[in-house]
């Protein structure tokens, strides 16, 4: 893996939602890690992946609603805990569910997960993360073989066997991801937890009473009928990492594949949806 990255750095106008739809569509590329400024984001990809047109295709840097500049930088050996401890705080979801670093104080919340990523997305700042917690913290899923799909972290997949379900694959196809969740998931004492760095090609004859998929709209669609292929009757599907506008894709192929829509969860435009088979 090469040591030298390519750091952009955004300035975004309206900050907020403009962040989380250049971070979303940055994510399909090769950027692999972001972090959050004053005035917008910074994304960093490797430079053996980055070429001068890898903005070329960014929809939201030609949208008349934001006004986005930016600059970028070669940078050698990037230390994603430095940036991520420069912005990382910890996290309370509904009271119930705790995320922090090592170096926060631990709270009394039922759930408390402790995590030190390379990249700070997937630390459960951001929405769709957010949103799935809330979808767990509600199902009992005791004894549920488990499936966590584009793992990131791992924190779903930890807070799954923190609330009885066992034994959880955890996927991703990012080499940091697949081992920051191992790492992670150690943090935690998880005993029933499974990484594997690779994609929905691995789901070939597996089969899982809760499939968990915070991912993108594109990826979900593509591999949709394996993640049904894969759940059992009566099984749950959360799904999360794309927009509202986004719904009627996502359920048009549940519905066409046998599957019940139950629940939605949203934060700002981002939603997360329940489905049963």
């Amino acid at each position: 893996m090469s040591n030298i990255y390519i750091g952009y750095h955004f300035t975004i106008t309206p900050k907020e939602l403009g962040s989380e739809i250049l971070i979303a569509q940055l994510g399909e590329k090769a950027f692999e890690s972001f972090t959050e400024t004053e005035t917008g984001i910074s994304a960093f990809v490797q430079k053996d992946l980055w070429d001068e047109m890898i903005l070329e295709d960014i929809q939201i840097l030609k949208s008349e609603e934001f006004v986005i500049d930016y600059s970028f930088e070669e940078i050698e050996q990037v230390n994603w805990n430095e940036e991520w401890e420069k912005n990382f705080e910890a996290i309370d979801v509904d009271g119930n569910c705790h995320v922090r670093a090592p170096f926060h104080p631990q709270t009394n919340a039922e759930f408390d997960i402790v995590i030190e990523p390379k990249m700070s997305f997937g630390t459960g700042h951001h929405e769709t993360t957010h949103m799935m917690i809330q979808h767990l913290l509600e199902i009992n899923v005791t004894g549920m073989k488990t499936l966590d799909m584009g793992c990131g972290t791992a924190i779903l997949a930890i807070l799954a066997e923190m609330k009885g379900a066992q034994p959880i694959d955890a996927i991703d196809i990012d080499n940091w991801c697949y081992l920051n969740s191992i790492e992670n998931a150690a943090r935690n004492n998880c005993q029933y937890i499974t990484v594997y760095e690779g994609d929905a090609a691995l789901l070939q004859d597996k089969k899982y009473d809760l499939i968990i998929a915070n991912i993108n709209r594109n990826i979900l669609l593509n591999d949709m009928q394996r993640y049904v292929d894969c759940l059992n009757p009566k099984g749950t599907l959360l799904l999360s990492g794309f927009y509202e506008e986004d719904i009627p894709y996502i359920d048009a192929s549940c519905v066409a594949k046998g599957l019940t829509y139950v629940k939605k969860f949203q934060r700002n435009n981002w939603v997360s949806l329940k489905y049963v088979n």
